[in-house]
């Protein structure tokens, strides 16, 4: 079951546990209880869907939404399988519903059916809206992505909130129903939108799901490669080729006084790849084309663009040298200093090899100039460099070990860069040996014990897994590196 349904152990557990009528032993008193509430939250947002459902087929409006959804090329039997409805334009036509079925207003508000208002009082927080399901990887209802009906309304696409059950940085939207195509194609696609998932499905590619509209995190890119190691972004030609947005991406990440949400980052896109060891592509669409428009007008050409796929590094080096002039020794320059930052974070030297290979190709440049070529220091923003200069000399206080320590227990990822960098020199990568002191080397293997496993966060990983006492230690390791303010150079 683990294989077929590409779940962990405790998924399949509990799958084959209901099916065969066995009651699973409860974890305690405590965790009983979250189970009970979260399992009423889901028959809340089940009761939601039966709702939105029905108002879409049984209403003036939703008569009038459907012709819609048929102008764009989505027939009924789609919109059953994703269970599409529509939110009546109403304040509270969904809360009476729900009151009637025994649902508290509280339990509204924490599965993100209500909001509340200011002043007091509650009201249905989707109204004259697309209702489209968002379901988790087990096919457990999780929240709501509802779209627009009329153009003036804003946003275009509003989410369930946060709450227990809805994370969006940890959901897919239709991975329920991409899992088994995933397997057996071996490859995911990730495009932006809901219609253009429903789109493809219908068309019969099914590996596809998409990330709800938010860059493409850490934990998402790790629910995929349970089902596969092949990951390819459907990106549109005119927001991710935009050279502009290329050159910002490292900057916006860098600049820790502002919280800028890029959707496509490359270099993190890099980072991922050499971290969870899967193979990342990027699919360009056509200038002005979503993907379920691709395959309304030729299903044929959808594969074509798949098959046409780049890796990132060699996609980010066509998108800066398109249309500039590469005979200037100014302009080749410039992108090797775009470029080069994004090669050295790939992981594989024989690959990272390749790529400089190429760009030296591209730029009609010696490899030797590119290997001296000085890069610039990240972009950080004035507030992290003034701190980090007051406050470095604390750090010699922490002693070395323990500076280490503190950082690879606050980003373990960490750990791939030194490993990078220790091969580079020629040396073996860092082991529980190159610690002193039994404590710090148990403290030293959870963290590569961590980064071994996909099933949880790294972090809450090693804080596990390692014994009372010395998890102490590591917090305090912690403690004294957020004592003296460092910040990742």
């Amino acid at each position: 079951v683990r294989k077929k349904e590409g779940w962990d152990f405790s998924e399949a557990l509990r799958s084959l546990a209901e099916r065969a009528g066995v009651e699973l032993p409860h974890r305690g008193a405590e965790e009983a209880a979250e189970d009970a509430a979260h399992q009423r939250l889901r028959d809340l947002l089940e009761a939601a869907v039966l709702f939105y459902r029905n108002a879409l087929r049984q209403t003036a409006p939703g008569a009038q939404v459907m012709e819609y959804l048929h102008g764009r090329k989505l027939g009924d039997p789609i919109l059953e399988v994703f269970e599409i409805g529509y939110a009546p334009h109403s304040w509270d036509a969904l809360q009476h519903h729900l009151l009637e079925r025994q649902f508290t207003e509280q339990e509204m508000v924490d599965a993100g059916m209500l909001s509340e208002r200011e002043g007091g009082g509650r009201y249905d927080r989707f109204r004259n809206r697309i209702m489209i399901p968002i379901r988790d990887a087990q096919g457990r209802m999780a929240g709501f992505g509802a779209r627009i009906v009329d153009p003036q309304d804003v946003p275009k696409f509003l989410n369930s909130p946060q709450t227990t059950l809805f994370d969006k940085g940890r959901l897919l939207f239709g991975l329920d129903k991409a899992r088994k195509a995933i397997r057996a194609a071996d490859q995911a696609v990730i495009v932006e939108g809901y219609l253009d998932v429903m789109g493809l499905h219908q068309a019969g590619f099914q590996n596809v799901v998409s990330p709800m509209g938010t860059a493409l995190s850490d934990p998402q890119l790790r629910m995929l490669k349970k089902h596969t190691r092949r990951v390819l972004l459907a990106l549109d030609a005119d927001a991710a080729g935009d050279k502009a947005t290329l050159r910002g991406l490292d900057v916006a990440r860098q600049a820790m006084d502002r919280e800028i949400d890029p959707v496509f980052d490359a270099r993190g896109l890099v980072r991922n790849e050499g971290r969870l060891d899967a193979e990342l592509r990027v699919v360009t669409l056509p200038a002005g084309r979503d993907p379920d428009e691709v395959v309304a007008e030729s299903p044929e050409a959808w594969p074509a663009l798949v098959s046409r796929s780049r890796t990132v590094v060699d996609y980010v080096m066509d998108v800066l040298t398109e249309g500039r002039d590469l005979g200037d020794a100014k302009v080749k320059a410039a992108v090797a200093q775009q470029v080069l930052p994004l090669i050295a974070d790939v992981a594989d030297p024989v690959e990272r090899e390749a790529y400089r290979q190429s760009l030296a190709r591209r730029l009609r440049v010696d490899e030797r100039a590119l290997a001296g070529l000085k890069m610039p220091p990240a972009e950080r923003s004035p507030a992290s460099r003034t701190r980090a200069k007051e406050e470095r000399p604390e750090a010699a206080e922490m002693g070395v070990e323990r500076f280490c320590l503190g950082w690879i227990l606050q980003q373990p990822e960490l750990l791939y860069r030194m490993d990078r960098q220790m091969q580079e020199l020629g040396l073996e990568r860092l082991t529980p040996g190159d610690f002193t002191g039994t404590d710090r080397q148990v403290i030293f293997q959870a963290v590569r014990d961590a980064l071994a496993q996909d099933g949880v966060d790294p972090g809450a990983f090693w804080r596990s897994h390692l014994p009372e006492s010395i998890r102490a230690d590591a917090e305090a390791i912690l403690g004294d590196l957020a004592r003296i303010g460092q910040v990742v150079d």
